[in-house]
């Protein structure tokens, strides 16, 4: 086990589930419950959040003397205690640990029993861990997950405390079980008003980045509330989550509520206990927006703060578009691409890039209807509209790799993508050009050969 630390490719993984052990529950503004899947599903499962408390004052008495985040409340539960705050080190307990192994490209192991030898690798090939995490019910409320990809933090859209940690940090994890971890402070994103037909997360993830800066939230853990976000699936989520170490951020988390547990009915058999911030919780800083006013985005070269609107980019020239990643290879981004493809009924005028982030993704493109299709699935709509073949599942050109990767920017070209990262060399040639945009915004691109903005094809 130990050399598969530092030998991986970059879209390997191990994924350990700690065994169950009884944990002090931390007490709560909110009264809390225990939710347990099943598989198969079943009509009798009854998932129904408590009514929050938030006007309810700190206890005076007992073991909680102050309110606290929902990250302060997961590290605390992690660490066996009743009370932490911002600043505090503490030792935590891991639920799910993820780290890079060599059992094949883009492969992802699934440890189904406790740390330790009896532990077994899933060898069967998945695709990128963090969207696969979540497929295989491994993203649970309330609990910790760290891996070896900074990326990790893209399970907090499940309530889950989920960060990237170094290898070796990784090797303490596999020999004990907890990590020490400083408690971060928290900034809080809120997001109202109704979400515009032509809008994705990805459009508020960069505004949000293009706010505060790729340092605005060093260290520090971005909660993400309000009408808006409860709108959200969870793909959508999980894509806001995504991105926030492009801010600097330790982890995302969105609360737990109706949609999280619907998710996970089939995806898991292992209870799981969502917590929520306390009414009276004390934030480092929070952001209001209203997202009815909000227009679709793109983060200029080279860097994902350089925010602009995709409208005032249209005398862009760009030579390919890449749809995919762990940021924007999900089946809804799919969907995405496919109902502006589908509105338009023209074809790309440049090279469309598709990569699937997992196997259940890929098989999706291929068997999912697309609404308003009229009975046509995503691959049909893609051929039709002149795309590349989707290719197998896996990181592909979003890390650039060696020169035969898929899709790969082997020249000085200008590029659209629902990538996360536009940095001098990040998806190959080092003068290339990467505008990082939603997948609606993408596939407006590839009609055009030109930076557009979606409303062109679906107004």
């Amino acid at each position: 086990m130990a050399s598969s630390v530092g030998f991986a490719h970059p879209t390997s993984s191990l994924i350990i589930n700690k065994k169950d052990k009884s944990l002090s529950v931390v007490p709560s503004t909110s009264q809390l419950s225990i939710y347990k899947c099943k598989k198969p599903i079943s009509n009798n499962i009854s998932m129904a959040m408590a009514t929050r408390q938030s006007e309810r004052k700190p206890a005076t008495t007992g073991s909680m003397k102050s309110p606290m985040t929902m990250t302060e409340k997961i590290l605390a539960k992690g660490a066996e205690k009743a009370e932490v705050k911002a600043g505090d080190n503490v030792w935590v307990n891991v639920d799910v640990f993820m780290t890079n192994d060599i059992s094949g490209p883009g492969s992802i192991g699934i440890f189904q029993k406790e740390f330790g030898e009896n532990a077994k690798a899933n060898p069967d090939y998945k695709g990128v861990c963090h969207i696969a995490l979540a497929q295989e019910g491994h993203c649970r409320p309330g609990e910790i997950l760290l891996g070896t990809d900074s990326h990790t933090c893209t399970a907090g859209a499940f309530g889950q405390f989920a960060t990237g940690i170094g290898n070796t940090e990784a090797g303490f994890v596999l020999g004990t079980g907890a990590l020490l971890l400083k408690v971060p402070q928290t900034l809080r994103f809120v997001m109202n008003g109704e979400m515009p037909d032509y809008l994705l997360a990805k459009d508020l993830i960069l505004q949000i980045i293009g706010e505060i800066s790729v340092a605005g939230a060093t260290y520090k853990s971005m909660e993400f509330v309000g009408t808006t976000v409860e709108s959200l699936n969870m793909e959508e989520r999980m894509t806001l989550c995504n991105m926030v170490i492009e801010a600097g951020g330790k982890n995302g988390v969105v609360a737990a509520d109706s949609t999280t547990f619907k998710y996970l009915e089939d995806k898991t058999s292992v209870p799981y206990e969502p917590v929520y911030s306390d009414g009276l919780a004390s934030f480092h800083s929070e952001f209001r927006f209203d997202i009815s006013k909000l227009e679709p985005l793109v983060a200029k070269p080279h860097s994902p703060d350089n925010r602009a609107l995709a409208r005032e980019c249209k005398h862009i020239k760009i030579d390919r578009v890449y749809i995919g990643s762990c940021t924007g290879g999900k089946t809804q981004d799919f969907l995405a691409a496919a109902k502006l493809f589908l509105a338009s009924g023209k074809k790309v005028k440049v090279p469309t890039f598709l990569v699937p982030a997992t196997q259940k993704v890929w098989v999706d493109i291929y068997t999912l209807i697309v609404p308003g299709s009229g009975g046509k699935t995503c691959s049909q709509i893609f051929e039709e509209a002149g795309c590349d073949t989707p290719a197998s599942p896996s990181c592909a050109a979003c890390m650039g790799g060696p020169k035969d990767t898929y899709a790969r920017m082997n020249e000085a070209q200008v590029c659209v993508s629902t990538t996360n990262r536009n940095f001098p060399g990040r998806m190959g040639h080092k003068e290339g050009q990467i505008y990082l945009a939603s997948p609606y915004t993408a596939a407006a691109s590839a009609l055009t050969g030109y930076i557009t903005d979606p409303r062109e094809f679906l107004h």
